[in-house]
C-alpha cells in the first residue's frame, strides 16, 4: 500500500477516459513538468514540482485529486473494510491535503460542507454502502465537528474509487468546469467530450503556420481544443504561429452552436459545407482532426460506408503530403476500408469508450 508522505508535497491523481492514460501522462510530464508514477485503469498518479491552480489547465483529464492512499491488494472479502478504515485513519495527512485544497479553491462563505463519494466496480464480498461507511469511519477525527455533510455542491469532496483489487482515495481539487469547459454553451446529446478532443489535438502534432481543418465540426469542440493547445505550444504568442483553423458542418444548427461556443475562444473560419465536397483547394491542409458521424448518429451503419469513402477521398485531396489526419470512429472496419483507397500510413490506434460505447482514435500520415 502506497502512503502519502508528510515531508514532501503529496502526489496527485487524475481520472481520464479509458484508453487516454498514455496521452494524459504525456501532457502531465511534457507540459507541467510532472513525474508519472502509474497510468492504467483510467487513473494517472503523478507528482508535480508545485501543486497550483495551473493544474486546472490540464486538457486531457476529467478531474484531478490530491492523493491520500492507494492499494492493489484488495482481497474482495469483507476484510477489506477494516483495511479501508485503517488506511484512511492512519496513513494520510488529511490536514495537509485540506490545507492545499484551501489554497487551490475559493473558500466558501459560511460553515464548510463536505461530501463523500465512493465508486465501486467488480464483484466484492461487501456493498458500496459498506465501503462508504468504512471510509467515513476512517475520516472520523480528521474533520472539524462544525463541518456539515451535503449531498451536492459541497465545498470539499472526499473520494474513494474501487475497481477490482485496486482502490485509490483522496480529495477532489477540480470542479465540473475542468471536464465540461467554460466555453461550451451549446451541447448535443452525442457531443464529443472536450478531454477526448484535447487528446486528439495532441496526437495531431501541430506546428507553426499550419492550416487545421475539422470537416465534421459539430459544436466546435475539436477546433476549440486545437486552438487552446496551439496557444499553449506557442507560449501565449499565437500571433507568431499564425495558425489557420477551419471547420464546417452540413447541419446549420450544429454550425450555429459551433459559432456560439467558439466566439470567445479564438479565430476560426466556419462554413456550412458537405464533407463529401469540401470547398477547399487541393493540397492546402496540414492537419485534419475530426469526429465523423457514427452509424447511430446518421441512421444506419450502412450509411457510414459511402460517407466515409467520399469524405476520406476529399480529405486526401486537400491534405498536403506528410499531412496528418486524426479521426475518432466507432466503425473501425468501415473507416479502414475507406482509408485503404488512399496512400496513408497509420500512426496511432487508441481504443477508448465514448458514452459507454467502444471507439478508436485513428491517426494517419499522408505519404510524402
Amino acid at each position: 500500500m502506497k502512503k502519502s508522505k508528510t515531508n514532501e508535497l503529496p502526489a496527485c491523481y487524475a481520472l481520464v477516459h479509458s484508453g487516454l492514460e498514455e496521452i494524459a501522462s504525456d501532457e502531465i510530464s511534457q507540459d507541467f513538468g510532472g513525474t508519472v508514477k502509474r497510468a492504467d485503469r483510467s487513473i494517472v498518479v503523478f507528482r508535480v514540482p508545485e501543486i497550483e491552480r495551473a493544474l486546472f489547465n490540464l486538457r486531457t483529464t476529467e478531474d484531478i485529486y490530491l492523493y491520500g492512499w492507494g492499494t492493489d491488494t484488495l482481497t474482495y472479502r469483507a476484510d477489506d473494510l477494516e483495511s479501508i478504515r485503517r488506511w484512511t485513519q492512519r496513513d494520510v495527512d488529511w490536514a495537509k491535503l485540506l490545507q492545499i485544497h484551501h489554497t487551490m479553491r475559493t473558500k466558501p462563505s459560511g460553515k464548510p460542507t463536505f461530501r463523500l463519494v465512493v465508486q465501486m466496480t467488480g464483484e466484492h464480498g461487501y456493498r458500496r454502502i459498506d465501503a462508504s461507511k468504512a471510509f467515513w469511519k476512517g475520516l472520523q477525527g480528521h474533520l472539524p465537528s462544525s463541518w456539515r455533510e451535503a449531498e451536492e455542491n459541497a465545498a470539499i469532496e472526499f473520494w474513494m474509487s474501487i475497481h477490482g483489487d485496486t482502490a485509490i482515495s483522496g480529495i477532489r481539487l477540480s470542479d465540473r468546469t475542468m471536464r465540461h469547459r467554460t466555453y461550451k454553451f451549446e451541447h448535443f446529446a452525442a457531443s464529443l467530450r472536450p478531454t477526448v478532443a484535447a487528446a486528439m489535438a495532441r496526437l495531431a502534432n501541430m506546428k507553426p503556420k499550419q492550416t487545421i481543418v475539422d470537416p465534421f465540426c459539430g459544436a466546435g469542440t475539436i477546433l476549440a481544443e486545437a486552438w487552446l493547445l496551439l496557444k499553449r505550444l506557442a507560449g501565449g504568442r499565437l500571433e507568431e504561429w499564425t495558425p489557420t483553423l477551419k471547420g464546417g458542418d452540413i447541419d446549420a444548427h450544429h454550425l450555429k452552436a459551433a459559432e456560439t461556443n467558439l466566439r470567445g475562444v479564438g479565430e476560426f473560419d466556419l462554413k456550412k459545407w458537405d464533407a463529401r465536397r469540401l470547398p477547399l483547394e487541393d493540397l492546402s491542409v496540414d492537419r485534419i482532426i475530426s469526429n465523423p458521424p457514427f452509424g447511430k448518429q446518421i441512421g444506419t451503419a450502412e450509411e457510414v460506408v459511402p460517407l466515409y469513402h467520399k469524405s476520406i477521398g476529399e480529405m486526401h485531396r486537400v491534405l498536403k503530403p506528410g499531412g496528418i489526419a486524426i479521426l475518432l470512429v466507432s466503425d473501425v472496419a468501415a473507416m479502414k476500408d475507406a482509408i485503404r483507397m488512399v496512400p496513408w500510413n497509420q500512426l496511432h490506434f487508441v481504443p477508448i469508450r465514448i458514452l459507454g460505447q467502444p471507439a478508436v482514435i485513428l491517426g494517419y500520415q499522408k505519404a510524402r
